[in-house]
């Protein structure tokens, strides 16, 4: 029996960790490593800790109480995590156990000193970190107290952050298990810790070695600051020496004890340069072994480094795979597409499929290489000044990697005759009727792919899908959409320019986009108050809503007073607008028609705060507003000197841009139109495979690619285990903040905005719809958990057009990601509300339920009320 409990650390490897935990499992394999020094020792198997649990019933108990808590029902979790500890560390170890942990001490020195330290199941996994999580307890002596310190690190698995970490990223807690590490003691004279690629950058590049005197408590615990020193490439490029005023030492009888350093030693380095540079060097073999950047603990005694434990770096965001060695450049497509959130792999293989440019896929995000753009001055201007019109955050992020010596090489502009770099495509008549054109094209292709995908099912629906894919790229590739879209940007830009040179007037275009003809997007939450006005008479039918949990909760409506009307202006919304959702680029996100329960918040809001017949009214105040501007500026404009041609001029920008502004939002509208339809064959077929037993439930081929479950149709086997593994993946990757800019090495760039005309505390943004409003903060992350009154501002991560329902009834807007024609921009303009974007942290920053003022024409957010002075 002994066997079971207790396994040597040297005995075991990274395919053990069911049975010995993630740390053991490390340790086991960093001992194998050559060069590699890790402290002898044993660990204490989950077997161990299963034989213990066992034999107090009242545990599983307690776990299905834990499991019905939620994760932000704090106090819940800290009392019943409390209570299971309490209840583990009671339990007395079983005399097998307690002999196979004696007789392990006894084989390393039995009143030698001794690490006791957590090795759970679930502990330093390549996709989730618990780092801190679990107990550690150092300078242990003798068998009595190992064996105690051993029941702590069992009870260690339910302490509140670990209860609480597991509840949040979906992992059960009977599935993780505890191993205990015994490990022989290190008394260092310095420890520390190593990262193999810079924590705050990213860059893979660069290693950082914090370090200081004595145990490395003191340093993982924040009492001390460290001597921080970065290497590349085997020297050091960079150090700080700090004031160590503290460090901890092994008492001779057991435990530690906080020390003061001795005042000439304070500000003495606790590594040499040499020495550093020596650790990351053996970091880049442990990295190398384990395949990823790693987070390591180390100590140094007598000049050799030990090893005492190394986790993966889950915070780093991945780097495209490109195959080689060249340096690389890529700038991230989500925040175009106003969507950071990770996506499922069928999601980025289909938009892959469907994408006009080359793209790369990271994280679960997906990015666009800049490399050869950057690399020429003609296209690398061209560029800039695109990308910097729309975020300028994106063009300072590019510009600091360009202001790296050398990191882009420089190629030469391309030669006389060809077209510039990303340059618009050639200007196209004022004429509603190209937009007209434009529309009927796209529903005609649409209607015909609706039409022939009816009959296809199996290998052929794949076949018949790449060319409805092709079909699709032709229609986005259509050169007079190109033409119009830019006509109405250009438009855009010419007016808040000159009318800013000629009359002062900033982002003029703001208003006079107002309630502009022909916006789908704007259409379809004007759209969502008419379907209020369906509902408002009928108050059985409000109530029903209020209280819908089911998605099938149209057919229930039906049979109530005034119901059959109502249920009749939600269908035929969703029949024009149900194939959109939050996220809607990813194909695999719900969209309303299957799930329209996301629109009850909105719809409810609205008949609570608008009345009969508010879609007219507010589209017809916009344009009322935007007549009133347009005569204003024209006015004032023949007062001036050549007033009449700038008049004239103006006024054809006028026209070109209410022309065209809004068919900005219809190749967006086209796209998901046809991702819907593709969406439901293929989810037909993922149906058939279930119904066939080929695969265990129909969401499974989201985590295949598209030429994956092509395959499963094809052969009728599917890998399960690649199913699970992308699902782990995709769990990780939703943890991770996609950066704007990433380069080969890792480093994420943010950029910045460089304003020194922003009061001191406000938030900066970016302007993108002129007004200045005052108003309660509401922070939403979910549409689908909105809750808004007429006055809000609406505070949230990013929109997308399935926001667009929510704009009506708001007084304004804030964003972390967007830009100046990101669809939540564009259509803030047209309902007229001041917003700002590109408010890095803003729904951290910004709590639910503070006042704040938006400055929409000037680029910032102040916060008015404190926290605890929220107003209700």
């Amino acid at each position: 029996m002994t066997e079971r409990y207790v396994v040597g650390l040297r005995d075991v490897d990274e395919s053990q960790i069911a049975f010995v935990g993630g740390k053991a499992a490390h340790l086991g394999a960093l001992s194998a490593i050559d060069g590699i020094s890790v402290p002898d020792g044993f660990c204490v198997t989950t077997d161990a800790f299963r034989r213990v649990l066992a034999h107090d019933p009242s545990i599983d108990e307690q776990l299905d109480e834990l499991s019905r808590v939620s994760a932000d029902d704090r106090e819940s979790v800290r009392a019943l995590s409390a209570r299971i500890r309490r209840t583990v560390e009671g339990i007395e170890v079983p005399d097998d156990v307690a002999a196979a942990v004696t007789g392990g001490l006894a084989r390393h020195g039995g009143q030698a000193a001794y690490a006791v330290r957590s090795s759970a199941t679930a502990e330093d996994l390549p996709t989730a970190s618990f780092a801190g999580q679990q107990d550690t307890y150092l300078n242990v002596v003798g068998p009595s107290a190992v064996l105690r310190h051993v029941s702590r690190c069992w009870a260690s698995l339910f302490t509140e952050r670990a209860v609480t970490y597991r509840q949040r990223n979906g992992i059960d807690h009977r599935t993780v298990q505890m191993a205990v590490v015994v490990q022989r003691m290190v008394f260092p004279e310095a420890s520390g810790i190593l990262f193999t690629a810079d924590p705050v950058s990213g860059n893979r590049k660069v290693a950082t070695v914090d370090a200081g005197f004595g145990l490395g408590e003191a340093l993982v615990s924040g009492t001390v600051n460290p001597d921080v020193f970065r290497v590349r490439d085997g020297g050091i490029v960079a150090k700080a020496i700090a004031a160590k005023k503290r460090a901890v030492q092994a008492l001779p009888a057991g435990g530690t004890e906080d020390v003061p350093v001795d005042a000439e030693r304070q500000e003495q380095p606790a590594l040499t340069d040499a020495q550093a540079v020596r650790l990351v060097e053996l970091g880049r073999r442990i990295e190398a072994h384990f395949g990823r950047p790693q987070d390591i603990e180390w100590c140094l005694a007598d000049d050799a480094f030990r090893i005492v434990q190394s986790r993966p770096i889950t915070t780093l965001f991945p780097i495209p795979e490109t195959g080689d060695q060249d340096p690389h450049v890529y700038v991230s497509v989500g925040h175009q597409q106003m969507m950071t959130d990770a996506m499922k792999p069928l999601g980025l293989s289909v938009w892959l499929l469907t994408a006009m440019a080359p793209m790369c896929e990271a994280g679960g995000r997906l990015f666009v290489d800049v490399t050869r753009r950057l690399a020429s001055p003609a296209s690398r201007t061209a560029l800039l000044e695109l990308i910097g019109r729309g975020d300028p955050l994106f063009r300072d992020a590019l510009e600091t990697v360009l202001d790296r010596d050398d990191f882009v090489p420089s190629l030469p502009d391309a030669g006389p005759g060809g077209p510039p770099a990303g340059g618009a495509p050639a200007p196209i008549e004022t004429d509603p009727a190209v937009v007209t054109e434009l529309i009927e094209r796209n529903q005609a292709s649409l209607a015909v792919l609706e039409r022939d995908i009816r009959t296809r099912t199996g290998p052929v629906l794949f076949d018949h899908l790449l060319e409805a894919f092709a079909e699709h790229k032709r229609v986005l590739g259509d050169r007079l959409s190109m033409q119009a879209i830019m006509a109405g940007m250009e438009a855009t830009w010419w007016l808040n320019d000159k009318l800013s040179e000629w009359l002062g007037e900033k982002n003029a275009a703001d208003t006079l986009t107002l309630s502009a003809p022909g916006n789908v997007t704007s259409e379809m939450g004007l759209a969502l108050l008419d379907v209020a006005d369906a509902i408002r008479p009928h108050p059985e039918v409000v109530a029903f809503l209020e209280g819908v949990e089911d998605e099938d909760f149209l057919d229930e409506l039906a049979k109530l007073p005034g119901g059959a009307e109502a249920r009749d202006a939600v269908e035929a919304y969703l029949d024009r607008y149900g194939m959109r959702c939050t996220g809607e680029i990813d194909i695999t996100r719900p969209r309303w028609r299957e799930r329209p329960t996301t629109l009850l918040p909105a719809i409810l809001d609205n008949v609570r705060n608008f009345g009969p017949g508010a879609a007219g009214q507010r589209f017809e105040e916009g344009r009322q507003k935007a007549r009133r501007m347009e005569q204003d500026v024209l006015s004032r404009l023949r007062a001036l000197p050549d007033g009449e041609s700038k008049a004239d001029e103006t006024k054809r920008m006028i026209d070109r841009l209410r022309t065209f502004i809004g068919y900005r939002e219809y190749p967006k509208y086209g796209i998901i139109s046809r991702y819907f339809v593709y969406k439901q064959a293929l989810l037909g077929e993922a149906e058939r495979l279930v119904r066939d037993g080929v695969l265990r439930e129909t969401e499974d081929v989201f985590y295949l690619s598209f030429q994956e479950f092509h395959d499963v149709v094809r052969t009728r086997r599917v890998d399960d285990e690649l199913i699970r593994r992308r699902k782990d993946a995709f769990r990780s990757y939703q943890a991770l903040t996609p950066p704007r800019v990433l380069t080969s090495e890792g480093e994420a760039v943010s950029g910045a905005y460089r304003r020194d005309d922003v009061p001191a505390g406000a938030l900066t943004g970016l302007a993108v719809s002129a007004g200045t409003v005052e108003g309660r903060a509401r922070v939403v992350l979910d549409m689908a958990q909105a809750d808004l009154e007429a006055g809000d501002i609406l505070v949230t991560a990013w929109t997308d057009p399935s926001w667009s329902p929510v704009f009506v009834g708001i007084a304004g807007l804030v964003t972390e990601v967007g830009g100046l024609m990101t669809h939540g921009a564009v259509i803030a303009r047209e309902y007229g509300l001041p917003a700002v974007v590109g408010v890095e942290g803003a729904t951290r920053l910004i709590q639910d339920g503070q006042r704040i003022r938006v400055h929409g024409t000037d680029g910032y957010v102040e916060i008015l009320s404190p926290a605890d002075q929220r107003p209700e």
